[in-house]
């Protein structure tokens, strides 16, 4: 009976912690602008994948994907967590039941980010994404999108350095 009780007090936040609104606008692959109600806009990170970056090869393949499932559609999210820039990471399904994380990787337009992500069979789309070649997995040399960026990161850093050493030089000269 507790169970019960239990059960019929949860169903209604299990039942509303959905929420859904408009895609106004895609980023890139990964992450969507959301009008809510009241003219609310919500910049969601999407769960479960990483796409590559815009400057990467396939970023703007992984964008144009999103954006033909997505924009302009009246979407349905989850929001599962904050990112560490302040967005919402949120599971987003589409056209009833179309989950897009679970598309973008099918299509091979995005990685299963497996270091924030439990859901296996998304491992296993990626796999046969890879083995068919499908998308970014045509390039022998795609890169994962965070070693992608942890390549610019360094690459900056490494900028900095040198600019840092030239100043010092051309102090020591003057």
């Amino acid at each position: 009976m507790k169970r019960l009780m239990l059960m019929s007090l949860l169903f209604p936040a299990i039942l509303f912690s959905q929420t859904s609104g408009k895609v106004i606008k895609v980023s890139d692959g990964d992450t969507i602008t959301i009008l809510l109600k009241g003219n609310k806009q919500k910049k969601l990170r999407l769960a479960d994948v990483d796409c590559p970056e815009n400057g990467q090869a396939f970023g703007k393949n992984a964008k144009q994907f999103t954006s033909g499932q997505v924009f302009g559609k009246t979407v349905k999210f989850t929001e599962t967590s904050t990112d560490r820039y302040g967005r919402s990471i949120a599971k987003v399904y589409y056209d009833k039941d179309k989950y897009l994380s679970k598309e973008l990787i099918k299509a091979g337009m995005g990685w299963w980010y497996f270091s924030y992500s439990k859901d296996n069979s998304l491992g296993k789309l990626q796999e046969k994404a890879q083995q068919n070649k499908i998308g970014l997995w045509q390039d022998v040399h795609a890169m994962a999108p965070w070693d992608y960026r942890k390549m610019k990161r360094e690459q900056s850093k490494n900028k900095k350095i040198e600019a840092s050493k030239a100043q010092t030089k051309t102090n020591k000269a003057v």
